[in-house]
Order: structure tokens, then sequence, then C-alpha cells
């Protein structure tokens, strides 16, 4: 199974947004991909965190999830609709949720991110508690006889999360995200690749990669890392598509030659 991660510098205008998704998405679909996947916040890259309100959707009704799940049937894909700002139950409060629909458009798996982003460095500022109400649960769903692990951004520095998701083991595990420039740059691809050789599976990894609208500059370098940590695929700013085969006979030989994930004596 060929999977692609989607590298996109979104903006504030949520029609261009989905334009350009659609476009990448498209393309993935014509050079075989069957699992593609979207960065966080692909729909909308707001002025401030509150902007995301303005846009939120009910679950499963809205123009967003309408977009994706009509081109998950339109290309025939298992697409991972980067994430969405669902409406919480708590007023001027939303899941930044990543939702999956299957080759038919049906709605197959539902992701709200557990960990909350802070950072503050006396230069740049973020704290996503402010608006985003925290998830409770992992999850997992199956693609085409493949199991798939899924996770947004900040969740990448919580290993315990990936040993939840892969137990039983997961043959992809992904992570959506828009990690500052500033993060990125110095973590996104050792804890990528960690994830990868700690788990002994693919990792499928889409971000934002470039200057925005807003001022906000992320990290990109979007990529597909194998199980034994090497990358296969990577875009390292702007636009573009990383894709690669998932290869059940490397899954296989990783995980006979270093039986680590059967070694495990805690959890």
């Amino acid at each position: 199974m060929k999977i692609a991660a989607l590298q996109m510098v979104s903006t504030l205008e949520v029609d261009r947004n989905l334009a350009a998704a659609a476009a990448l998405v498209a393309d993935a679909a014509a050079s075989g991909a069957r699992l593609v996947a979207l960065p966080e916040y692909f729909c909308f890259m707001g002025q401030r965190d509150e902007d995301k309100l303005a846009i939120a959707e009910a679950d499963g009704a809205g123009p967003i999830q309408d977009a994706l799940a009509t081109w998950a049937q339109r290309h025939g894909v298992w697409l991972i609709g980067g994430t969405v700002p669902i409406r919480a139950e708590t007023p001027r409060r939303v899941y930044n949720a990543c939702c999956v629909w299957g080759p038919t458009g049906e709605r197959v798996a539902r992701y709200d991110k557990i960990h909350l982003f802070a950072f503050d460095n006396g230069r740049e500022r973020y704290d996503e508690a402010c608006v985003l109400q925290a998830g409770q649960t992992p999850v997992v769903f199956e693609a085409e006889g493949h199991r798939v692990g899924l996770s947004v951004c900040y969740d990448l520095r919580f290993p315990e999360l990936y040993r939840t998701l892969a137990t039983p083991a997961c043959d992809v595990l992904v992570n959506v995200a828009a990690f500052t420039y500033t993060t990125g740059q110095a973590h996104w691809d050792v804890l990528l690749r960690a994830r990868a050789i700690e788990n002994q599976c693919y990792v499928l990894a889409s971000a934002q990669g470039g200057r925005h609208d807003n001022g906000r500059r992320t990290w990109g370098h979007s990529q597909v890392i194998d199980p034994w940590g090497q990358v296969q695929a990577c875009v390292e700013e702007g636009v573009g598509v990383a894709q690669a085969e998932v290869d059940e006979t490397r899954l296989r030989a990783v995980r006979q030659q270093l039986p680590a994930l059967a070694h495990r004596r805690l959890g």
C-alpha cells in the first residue's frame, strides 16, 4: 500500500485552503497512494486561536467535512483529514479533530487531540488550551488490512500514547502537525524517527511547512519513515507530497531480526 503525506502552507481563507488540499489529494491519488494524510489545521490558519470558533463545525456536518468525504470517495482513497475544529460541549471550545474517511466516503474514525501544546520562549507564545478541548481516547483504524494509529502534532512528544496505539502492533503510525519552526527544527525529525524505531512500524507525518499569512512559520519536513527509522521520502518546505510504499516484507524482517516488541517487560 502506497501512503502519502501532504504538506501545505495554509492561509486565512478556508475556500483557498480547501482548493489547495483538493489538488494535493488528487495528485497523491493519481500517483497511486491509497492512504493519504493532510496536515493539522489544513483548512485554516487564523490570526488568533479564537478564530477557530468562527469556522467550527458540528460533528459529522459542515462544508469542510463534506469536502473531505467527497475527495475520499472521488479518488477511492483512505483520507486522513488533517484536523478540523469540531464544536465541543463546553461553550467557546472546540476539539482539534483528526477524522478519517474511507474510499466510499464514509467516515471511519475520529480522534480528538489529547495533548494540547503550550510554549513560551519570550518571543513566541502558544497555548492551545485557551480554545481547544482535550480529547481522551487513542484511536486506531484498519485500512486494507493495515492497522493505523492516529496522533496530532504535540502528541509526538508522548511515547506512551504510541505504545497504547501499538498494542497490538500498528503497521503505520500517523502524525498530522503544524510544528513551529523553532520546535520543529530542534525535535521533529528525531522524535518521528524514534516513534518508528521503538514501535517498529512506518510513520506517516504530514505537516504545515512555510510562512503563513498570520506571520507564523512552520517547520514542514513532511515525511514517510520505515520501521528501521530510515526516511523514505520528505518534503522539506513549501507545498508538496511525500510518499512511499508500506512494505510488509520489510515490516516482518525488522520485527524478526530485532524482536523488541516481543521483549517488552513493562506496561
